[in-house]
């Protein structure tokens, strides 16, 4: 075992083991390690992703748990690049994602297509699968119901600090109908205490981000497309993605300013619908 600075991933990947030992075993953390001959908080270590297991190491545990061979190559496969200061992962997969957002302390988020996943509603959810075409239709309510089941962390009495900037050029597309459009606006309206709209002149770029605190983990940068989610605790990407945000800092509106920004777009909305799946102008 080796201790070395926990990841994103290496403590999904460390949560995972812990389940594991709890669905195959009725062992506690340190049962577990006596089982293994183990110093108890060498269990807790790896579970919570502070310290890279050898290959021994998860032989054992993984054989412990009753695993055979083939279990093992696929979990090392992944474990390999659990610490690695770059971790790219398929878009479809959010578990690590929703992880770091639930150990967060602080949230700034940014998007360049769509309103940030955090605060959008169930319906404009949906209706953004449905656009995008990219997920069969059989599992969309499952990503809709994932998404939804995310934002639980802002309503924790500890939940973490967020800031979400909305670009004005995302309140402009159409998703779903002038009903979705009007409650998603809404929504926002209703939170512009943790967001701020960014004038649709003011800045472009090409990839939605965000940054993750956290009290006892290194900062991490986040980015998505469609292809990859990326995760990086590399000082450069970091620092990258901090300044980003002090950008949109200076050249989003404030609490007030976003407010009445929002309301223009609901007013809108009522007095001149549009048909089909035209933007809003």
């Amino acid at each position: 075992m080796t201790a070395t600075t926990s990841t994103a991933y290496s403590r999904d990947l460390g949560e995972e083991l812990r389940l594991l030992r709890e669905r195959c075993s009725t062992l506690n953390g340190r049962k577990f390690a006596i089982l293994l001959g183990w110093d108890p908080s060498k269990v807790s270590n790896i579970e919570h992703g502070k310290a890279r297991a050898s290959e021994i190491d998860l032989v054992q545990y993984l054989t412990a748990c009753g695993k055979d061979i083939d279990y093992f190559n696929d979990f090392l496969t992944r474990y390999r690049n659990a610490f690695d200061p770059y971790i790219a992962q398929v878009p479809d997969d959010l578990r690590t994602l929703a992880m770091a957002e639930s150990m967060a302390t602080k949230i700034t988020w940014v998007d360049v297509l769509a309103v940030p996943g955090l605060i959008q509603t169930r319906e404009y959810a949906d209706a953004l699968y449905r656009k995008a075409g990219l997920v069969p239709e059989e599992k969309i309510a499952g990503c809709v119901k994932f998404r939804m089941d995310r934002q639980s962390i802002l309503r924790r009495v500890n939940r973490p600090e967020c800031r979400f900037y909305v670009l004005e050029r995302v309140l402009q597309t159409r998703v779903g109908s002038d009903k979705v459009m009007e409650d998603q606006y809404l929504r926002m309206l209703f939170n512009t205490h943790i967001l701020r709209i960014v004038p649709d002149d003011a800045i472009t770029l090409m990839a939605g981000c965000a940054l993750l605190e956290f009290d006892k983990a290194p900062t991490l940068a986040y980015s998505e497309t469609d292809l990859a989610q990326v995760f990086a605790q590399d000082s450069l990407a970091v620092d990258r993605t901090t300044s980003l945000f002090k950008r949109l800092d200076e050249l989003a509106l404030d609490e007030e300013q976003s407010k009445r920004k929002l309301a223009e777009y609901v007013s809108r909305l009522r007095e001149e619908p549009h048909d089909g799946e035209a933007d809003l102008a």
